[in-house]
This record gives C-alpha cells, structure tokens and sequence, in this order.
C-alpha cells in the first residue's frame, strides 16, 4: 500500500512537506504542494482525512441544522453547503430539529459533540437558545441574526420590496400577503417590507396566515382567499404559492391572481411577465459552510454578518 512516505520520494520534498500539503496547503508554496499532489494521483495514494483532522484536535464533520424537510427551500441549501465542505475533505451531516424548546437544544448539543461545528439555517427559538448552543461549539446562522453570532442572510425582504414595487406599478393595488411558519424570523421582515412598500404606493395589502411552507398549505390558504380583492399574491414561500394557484385553477380558472414565483417556474409556465423572486441556496449553503470552518479556526475573532442579495424578476425567457 502506497504511504506518505512514497508520496514524498517521488516528489523529492520531506515527508513532513509532503504532510503539510494534505493538513496547511497554506504553508507550502503552490509549485511544491501541485508536485506533491501530482504525485499522490500518480500512486494512487489517499490521505487519511479522519487521522489528520484528529492530530488537530478536530473531528472532520459538521452539521447543518435544519427546521424541516417539507420545505424545498432548503434542499440547494444543504447541497451547496455539501460541495463546499467537501471540498475542503470534510464531511456534512444532516439533522432536523425546529430548534423552538429546551428539548431541541439538548439534541443539537448532544449533536455538537460529534461535530467541529454547526450551521443552524432558519432556527425559530429564542436569541438565549441559539446562544446556548453557540457557547458551547462554533455556530453559524442562516437566516437569523442574533447579536454576537455569525449569520449568512438571504436578503428576502429586499427581494419582496422589489416584487411589492413592480407588482403595484403594474396595476395591482390590493396584494394579498401569505405569512409563514409560526415562529418564523424571517416572516415579519418579509411582511414589513410588503407594507412598507404599499404604504408609500397608496395601496392595501391583506394579510393571510400564519401557514407552513408547503404546498398543501397553499391548497389550504385558498379557502382563506375566497373573499380576497386582490390581484395578486406574495407567498412567504414558492411552495405556498403554488399550492395557493393549483386549488384556485381547479375552481375558478378564470379568476386567478398573480402568484409571485421563481424564474424557472415562470420560464416553465411561459409566463414572461411574472414577478419572481430566486434565492441562490446554493451560494448559500456554500457562504455559511465557509464562514464555520473559518470560524472554527479563528473562534476569538469578531462575528461578521453576511448579506446576500436575492434577483428578482421579471426577467427574460429562455428562447426555444
């Protein structure tokens, strides 16, 4: 079996280089570091990723936390945050949790244990809860700000101010808003935003919910809209607002509003004009992923929030 040590002889560096390349590539320079990989391909060797990261004290995974499964929203999230550890030979692992009660805490905890670090995307509990956990490992948020903690933020209520501006410009002025989860954080900054911008537009805007970002919520919500006036709608979530349009076009095809989307619905519904919101969770996953593993490294540093901006359409179809 092909051993360090080889790798080292064939690449004529030390085998404490050849070491280094595989555990600090920063210090070693990147002719001697390609020389040494170079070689490691040509014998085939591979390194024992759990051994070096035991010979630093660390254990090689981390978690990403998530509050559901249901929610599609957080499916690129999850990949995006799977490319980048991997690539840094580490390994992800995911666990469900709402993160709302002490119970919660104790399982993520008792998660923290096996892990080098968290990443907790769109927790519901308090600002103590989170912070419990944080003092105890590295913790990354996604979609929540706690004052003394990293979080990587999808900026969405920028992203439903552009959505409210352009639907309210284009003739709609009585929107209909469908909130999310209860507990949810990032819900009632979404709304403000809607608000705030119909306000300085003169327009009025009912507000519907609280509902799971789901489909079948969507299905449900449309019972709630029977009496609506308005024209269009802005769901918390695609996954509502699609549930939201399949009940309302097995009822009434003819009296449909607009139902704000992502690009790739639009471009599949052939819908050019549709107001669309696109959250790169990829991207997402990726910034947070990278943000804990710079900050299990450097834990005494200041925490940094990081804005993410999210595209908003209409934007042009592809051409056949």
């Amino acid at each position: 079996m092909t051993t360090l040590a080889d790798v080292a002889t064939l690449a004529k560096v030390s085998k404490a280089t050849a070491s280094r390349v595989f555990s600090h590539p920063e210090a070693v320079s990147q002719v001697t570091a390609e020389r040494v990989r170079l070689a490691a391909q040509k014998l085939g060797f591979v390194p024992n990723v759990a051994a070096r990261q035991l010979a630093r004290g660390r254990i090689g995974i981390i978690a990403l936390v998530v509050p559901t499964l249901d929610n599609r929203y957080f499916t690129p999230v999850i990949s995006g945050a799977q490319q980048l550890v991997q690539e840094h030979g580490l390994q992800l692992t995911v666990a469900v949790h709402r993160f709302e009660t002490l119970p919660d805490v104790r399982s993520v905890l008792r998660l923290g244990q096996q892990v080098d670090g968290l990443i907790l995307a769109g927790p519901q509990g308090s600002d103590s809860l989170i912070r419990e956990v944080a003092e105890a490992k590295p913790t990354v948020l996604i979609d929540r700000e706690v004052p003394g903690l990293d979080a990587v933020i999808a900026d969405t209520p920028a992203a439903f101010e552009s959505v409210t501006e352009y639907l309210i410009g284009s003739g709609h002025h009585t929107l209909a808003y469908l909130g999310g989860p209860p507990g949810s954080w990032m819900d009632p900054h979404r709304q403000r935003s809607v608000m705030q911008v119909a306000t300085s537009l003169s327009a009025t805007v009912e507000v519907y919910g609280p509902y799971s970002s789901t489909f079948s919520a969507g299905i449900a919500a449309a019972n709630d809209l029977r009496d609506s006036k308005a024209t269009a709608v802005i769901p918390y979530a695609t996954a509502l607002g699609l549930g939201l349009q399949y009940r309302l076009l097995t009822k009434d095809p003819s009296s449909v509003p607009v139902v704000t989307s992502e690009h790739d619905i639009a471009e599949a519904l052939g819908q050019k004009d549709l107001a669309t919101i696109d959250v790169d969770g990829v991207l997402l996953g990726r910034k947070a992923s990278a943000r804990l593993l710079w900050r299990v490294e450097n834990r005494e540093q200041p925490p940094e929030t990081v804005r993410l901006p999210v595209p908003t359409g209409p934007r042009p179809l592809a051409k056949d």
